[in-house]
């Protein structure tokens, strides 16, 4: 697994095994570090994920550009934003999405 991201978001890059569904997965990671942060950090009382998160598989063949990828988030998100960065993946994709449920 590894874990990068700047102040606003988190990459994640992992092995999901097939008996897993992905939303239980997210939900288990992103419980944990909350209830974590509450406990040693009161003062962060109003910490909270957002309420979606966007997910892509990776084959064999890309898995060491994407682990680069991941592993050089702050030197990356200096010349794209997070948002920027998101809609420029869904549009190279072809993925069709609607402006008002992508950045909740």
């Amino acid at each position: 697994m590894l874990i990068n991201g700047p102040r606003d978001h988190v990459h994640l890059l992992f092995v999901l095994p097939a008996s897993v569904a992905l939303s239980q997965f997210m939900q288990k990671i992103k419980a944990n570090p909350s209830r974590w942060i509450h406990e040693q950090w009161p003062e962060q009382a109003s910490f909270s994920w957002q309420t979606g998160y966007a997910a892509f598989s990776v084959s064999e063949s890309n898995l060491g550009r994407v682990r680069e990828y991941v592993a050089r988030q702050e030197e990356h998100h200096r010349r794209l934003s997070f948002q920027e960065e998101v809609v420029a993946f869904l549009k190279k994709h072809g993925i069709e999405y609607d402006p008002r449920y992508v950045f909740e």
